[in-house]
């Protein structure tokens, strides 16, 4: 992990707090992130309006996290928190550079009116 030492650095400087909780809302880990809203670059579009630079897509956001992530322990009905702003998590995957994870990616649906929602977009 020592190579990706820039990288991680990157991500404490830049990135804005995240609180990951499980679906009583118990808070598992605090970490930074970089959270943005998703834009799609091809015609695939979901929901959204297109703008020059692609979708801006209503509601889907990406996250890029470092390695020590522990989106398996939030479940499928658990949450991410940005400040006020709250999601569902649609899918993540750790993203490897040999056999160290290098960072972790989710997709992130912006939480609604207090039930969980179902979206089988990215699936």
């Amino acid at each position: 992990m020592e190579k990706y030492k820039n990288f991680i650095r990157c991500i404490e400087k830049w990135g804005k707090k995240a609180s990951l909780a499980d679906c009583r809302g118990v808070i598992i880990q605090n970490e930074k992130c970089f959270i943005q809203p998703l834009r799609y670059k091809n015609k695939m579009y979901i929901e959204g309006t297109p703008t020059e630079i692609g979708i801006n897509d209503s509601g889907y956001y990406l996250l890029i996290g470092p390695p020590n992530l522990k989106m398996d322990r939030i479940g499928k009905k658990g949450c991410i928190r940005d400040g006020e702003k709250k999601y569902h998590v649609d899918r993540w995957e750790k993203i490897y550079a040999g056999e160290d994870v290098f960072y972790i990616w989710a997709v992130l649906k912006e939480y609604t009116d207090g039930c969980y929602p179902v979206y089988e977009h990215f699936r």
